[in-house]
């Protein structure tokens, strides 16, 4: 079903990071406090500050048990932004049934909606931006030569991927290789746009993301035609 697909079913989203996947019901909701305490020091800091001490001290834990479950800090970071990403598609996937839209751009719209919306309330959630970074603390960022930027790569479980699906069945836009190039291309246009919009502004420049939404709609419009309006 694409919108189950499209919500996925991980929540930590940190099988590529974690030194040890959590088994039991106790080491899961450790790893999750981890990720919320370095959520809220890359809010304080940034991630370029960012140190495994930092997250410790704030989750209450020795740095021991911050480095049971991640080599480094990096890995820290990319966990926490597979678990944003994959709250992100949660969100758009509970958003589009429970909303109904009527057609593909009020789907595509509510994921920008949603974007948005963690932006501004979801603890940590610019870190879906850390692959922009050429380097962390003067080194190289882990994996960034093997990984595409997080929100329009092309795998086959990603975000791009799941929403022409969604698209192609529930909307019945023409699927395809050219569907998901497109909606590659409309998905970086927004993310770069969104991350504008945010970059000085907590609340996000109402005038980028209104522009954000102009420009993907007339962009995927320009291709698959109406809706006429956004």
């Amino acid at each position: 079903m694409p919108l189950a697909k499209l919500a996925g079913t991980s929540d930590l989203g940190a099988g590529r990071a974690v030194r040890t996947e959590p088994i039991q019901q106790r080491s899961a909701e450790r790893l999750d406090a981890l990720l919320d305490s370095a959520a809220y020091v890359v809010d304080q800091v940034g991630f370029d500050r960012i140190t495994t001490a930092m997250i410790a001290d704030h989750a209450g834990a020795s740095i021991g048990t911050v480095y049971r479950y991640f080599p480094d800090r990096v890995a820290v970071l990319s966990a926490l932004r597979d678990r944003s990403m994959a709250r992100f598609r949660a969100r758009v996937a509970f958003d589009i049934q429970d909303s109904s839209p009527q057609n593909w751009w009020q789907a595509i719209d509510l994921a920008i909606t949603a974007f948005v919306d963690l932006y501004r309330t979801e603890p940590g959630f610019h870190i879906v931006h850390f692959t922009e970074r050429q380097s962390v603390a003067g080194g190289p960022v882990a994996g960034a030569d093997a990984e595409q930027e997080l929100v329009a790569h092309s795998g086959d479980d990603s975000f791009p991927v799941r929403l022409a699906a969604v698209l192609s069945d529930e909307f019945g836009l023409d699927g395809g290789p050219e569907l998901l190039f497109r909606l590659e291309v409309a998905i970086e246009i927004a993310d770069g746009l969104l991350s504008r919009a945010f970059r000085d502004d907590p609340d996000g420049d109402s005038r980028f993301i209104a522009e954000c939404r102009a420009v993907a709609h007339g962009y995927l419009v320009s291709y698959y035609g109406g809706p006429e309006t956004a």
